[in-house]
């Protein structure tokens, strides 16, 4: 980056002294660390990075950053596939530091600040025996998943991230600290609802709290992928009498050194289905059965667990600091030429860590009308990601093109719309198919309260130009 302007530095220094966080510039100490994000394949370097320590100082934050027509990115949890969290020559409002998690047990309400995890929020609902629907990797951030829609595997029974947000705060452009739920500036509180980062700064969310666990019963049943096509066929024939308190999700991988798989096994292409079931725990071996019967497995590890563990169960196959290049599907169905391009792709992975899995949704995510909140993909019955995944940069041309080159194979077996949350940083020209029919409302929320889109450091919904 160009040395910062003798201006920049002094108006800097001045917000220092206005902060109670820290404010760094790359001089600083900690100022790479706290630019560092999950996707290693992201390295860009703010000018000026707040760590904001509460409201006060995100508010002087985007006062900054529109007083001086700088970029400004917003980081929560820093696992955007797309690596939104961080600019370029701007201001990056760090919120890391605002983790607090508090639960109302008798309302059932859990309210939580921008820079809490979910493994954060499950630790703290769980004390509880509560949870809300969140995603399936604990180091992820709150922020971030809810702002896009969030799914994982409380979403059929309970719907997406989205439809338990009950209310939030959240500073708008104007620096304005505005409390937005079903009755107060409801277009708002609507289009934050899966529109991503694009309307203001989330200071706190409140989310729905539901009964869940502590224990539940689930686990993993490993196939060899000479068994996939038949097994992806028993499990498609499954699905259409799965209760909503069971998820089962697909992964097509090579077999990591899991210790109830035998040696022989590892490194291998296996086909693996992953179980969560949310009913009473003494129903668990029956609900799940039929899974066991979708093959020959090369080893299985099912059984009661405590929730908040296998929210953290694939956290180490999703660790910091790989490098990271996703493409993404929604389904309605699961025809078989798309059993078939999945298997073929399977035979090519370019790299060990790569994965493509298939995470079952439907059930309440599908009851909801697709104009209730910003996120619209209410047909969408299963999201498909393509997970690149490697170490080197000098891998970085075979790996993605190997995501593009499945992607394109599987593309007319989709829906056409995608998962926002999924998409990286080259498919801008995929907003639109995000959001379908709700674009249009969305950009005259956008052009209502960002009418300068000073928040465009993400899947950016433009204001119209006659703003």
């Amino acid at each position: 980056m160009p040395p910062l302007s003798s201006d920049t530095v002094a108006a800097a220094d001045a917000l220092k002294s206005q902060t109670r966080g820290e404010v760094l510039t790359p001089s600083d100490a900690g100022y790479d660390a706290s630019r560092t994000i999950w996707n290693a394949m992201i390295d860009r370097r703010p000018a000026v990075i707040v760590k904001c320590a509460g409201v006060a100082d995100i508010r002087r934050a985007v006062a900054f950053a529109r007083d001086h027509t700088l970029p400004l990115s917003i980081y929560g949890g820093g696992h955007n596939i797309a690596g939104s969290a961080v600019c370029d020559d701007g201001v990056m409002i760090n919120l890391s530091q605002m983790k607090s998690v508090r639960i109302d047990p008798i309302a059932r309400r859990a309210f939580v600040e921008p820079g809490a995890t979910l493994g954060d929020f499950d630790h703290e609902a769980q004390a509880f025996g509560l949870a809300t629907p969140l995603g399936i990797n604990s180091t992820t951030g709150v922020a971030g998943l809810t702002l896009g829609g969030g799914f994982g595997w409380l979403s059929r029974q309970f719907g997406m991230t989205v439809d338990n947000l009950v209310s939030a705060d959240v500073v708008t452009a104007t620096g304005d600290l505005l409390h937005v739920d079903a009755e107060s500036h409801l277009e708002l509180y609507w289009a934050i609802r899966g529109g991503g980062g694009n309307f203001g700064v989330v200071t706190l969310f409140e989310f729905a709290l539901q009964p869940v666990g502590p224990e539940i019963f689930g686990g993993l049943v490993v196939l060899p992928i000479a068994q996939a096509k038949d097994a992806l066929i028993r499990y498609r024939a499954a699905v259409e009498t799965m209760p909503d308190e069971l998820s089962v999700w697909v992964v097509t991988r090579l077999a990591p050194p899991l210790p109830f798989l035998p040696p022989e096994v590892h490194g291998k292409p296996v086909i693996v289905f992953a179980i969560c079931y949310t009913g009473p725990v003494k129903d668990g071996p029956d609900a799940t059965a039929v899974v066991r019967h979708f093959g020959a497995p090369v080893g299985e590890h099912v059984g009661p667990m405590p929730y908040e563990m296998w929210q953290k169960a694939f956290d180490p196959l999703l660790a910091p600091g790989a490098r990271n290049y996703w493409k993404s599907h929604n389904l309605a169905t699961l025809p078989d030429g798309l059993f078939d391009a999945l298997i073929e792709a399977v035979a090519t992975l370019p790299s060990p860590q790569c994965e493509i899995f298939i995470g079952q949704i439907g059930g309440q995510t599908g009851r909801v009308a697709v104009n209730a909140t910003a996120y619209p993909n209410r047909d969408a019955n299963y999201v498909m990601n393509v997970h690149g995944r490697w170490d080197s940069a000098s891998d970085d041309a075979r790996c993605v093109a190997w995501a593009r080159d499945f992607f394109d194979a599987a593309a007319p077996f989709a829906l056409g719309s995608v998962y926002v949350n999924f998409m990286t940083q080259d498919e801008a020209g995929r907003v639109g198919e995000a959001y379908g029919a709700n674009y249009e409302r969305l950009v005259a929320a956008k052009t209502r309260y960002d009418p300068h889109n000073l928040f465009r450091q993400n899947q950016n919904i433009a204001p119209s130009a006659t703003a």
